[in-house]
Order: C-alpha cells, then structure tokens, then sequence
C-alpha cells in the first residue's frame, strides 16, 4: 500500500472529471445529483462532473440542461444519437481536461462516496477498478453477469474479477489511448494494463436499481461480450507501445 505522505503529495497535484453516460435516466438523474453532491463535498482533488447524454429519447437532455446551470460543477455533453455505452465512454474522455478520469453510472447502483478510498492507490497504480460486492441485481443478471466475466478471464487472462462494475477511476495519459470499438467499455482494465498500466481492485457496495430499467439481457450480457472478447484479443495481438529516449524540441518563435 502507498505511504499516506505520497498519495497526499500526489492527490495535491491532481484534477478529476468523472464521466456519468446517461441514456433515457430521467427518473435517476435528480438522486444521482444528490448523491453525487455528497462526494463533492469530501473529494480530495478539484472534481468536475461530466455528464455525456447518448441519444436520450425521454426528457433527461432538459434535465441536464437544468443541473449544469444550477452547479458549475456539472457539465455536459449530448451526442446527436445514441451510439452506445463504449462511444459515450471516448466522447467523455475526448472531453476531458484533467489528470484522472473516473466513470460512474447514473442508475445510483453504486455510489460516488465509495470514489473516496480509490485516492490513496492512485500513486502506485494507473487505474482502480471495483468489485460489486453483494449484487443487488436480478439472477439472470447476475448470471450473465458472471458467465461473461469467466469467459473474458479465460480468453484473455486479464485478471480483471469485475469488468462490468462502473465504478473506476484512472490516469488520463491511459484513457486517452483507449481505442474505440464495439465493446470497448468491458476492457477498459485489460486495456490499461496492454499500455503496461497496473490496475488495483477494490469490493464497492452495490445496491438495487433506483428507478427506470436496465438496458442489457441475457443477449447484450453474454453473446455480445463473447464476441467482443475476441475482437480485443485481435487488437492485443497488434498492439503497440512507444517510449521516446530522448527529444530536442525547440519553442516555436511568434
């Protein structure tokens, strides 16, 4: 575990944007922003929310619109149409301008709070991922949930127990590599870890769906990922990474 004197020294250097991907959360977004106010109020490092709207159908564009005018705090970006979980996710960190970026849901089934002990390894590691423990989902959730998670282990050996959880936070300088493709968001410790990341995972609580429903079943839960799981072990057979040993670049003259 990093020294206490470290993180802080590290954290006093830092900025964070969580990204919350919203599509048809209108019944959510009200409590999510009173959850999230209360992270807000305790988070170590200066925090900007960025809500990234993906095509919403029901009425949470307006109410994005409204919470950003209400807090400076909360800013917002809206896709021209829905394009998926992985889209909203790069948009988000095409946006970004800060050093860390954390990903969170807006269904309040985990809680921003629980962003707060993910600091203190943030030194040591390039990305903490959580652990939904106690799933407060449906059986045919949680089993999907599980047989996709034990297929994408045993296909590429990534070590990541709970891909799926939206609860991360990590180092911009890797999420800006993050390719986009289909499927791109149940990789995204795989991903830091073929840029030679290291990734620490920590159990989260886990709680029952606040309002709405929940936009998987069995088949976007267990053949999609299958599939996706081999387009990443193509990417990883391609993958490259750079280190630059040495620079000369002068300042360009006005």
């Amino acid at each position: 575990m990093p020294q206490p004197l470290a993180a802080a020294t590290y954290l006093s250097q830092q900025t964070l944007t969580v990204l919350v991907p919203v599509y048809d959360e209108e019944e959510s977004l009200p409590q999510f922003v009173v959850e999230m106010d209360k992270f807000l109020a305790q988070t170590p490092v200066p925090t900007t929310v960025l809500f990234v709207n993906d095509g919403s159908k029901d009425g949470s564009l307006a109410l994005l619109r409204d919470i950003t005018r209400q807090n400076p705090a909360y800013h917002f970006i809206s896709l021209s149409e829905n394009r998926g979980l992985s889209t909203a996710i790069k948009a988000g960190v095409d946006h970004c301008r800060t050093t860390l970026v954390g990903y969170i849901d807006s269904d309040i089934q985990t809680t921003p709070l629980d962003f707060l002990q993910f600091f203190e390894f943030l030194p040591e590691y390039d990305m903490v991922n959580g652990i939904r423990a106690k799933r407060q989902d449906t059986v045919v959730k949680k089993l999907s949930s599980k047989i996709a998670n034990t297929v994408r282990r045993t296909l590429i050996n990534d070590g990541i127990e709970d891909t799926g959880c939206p609860l991360k936070i990590m180092k911009i300088e890797y999420a800006r590599r993050l390719p986009l493709f289909h499927g791109m968001h149940r990789f995204l410790g795989a991903l830091v870890q073929l840029q030679g990341g290291r990734v620490k995972q920590l159990p989260v609580r886990h709680f029952p769906r606040f309002a709405g429903t929940a936009k998987y079943n069995l088949w976007n839960r267990a053949w999609k990922p299958l599939v996706d799981t081999f387009g990443f072990r193509w990417i990883r057979s391609r993958w490259k990474n750079y280190e630059i040993g040495e620079q000369h670049r002068p300042e360009a003259h006005a």
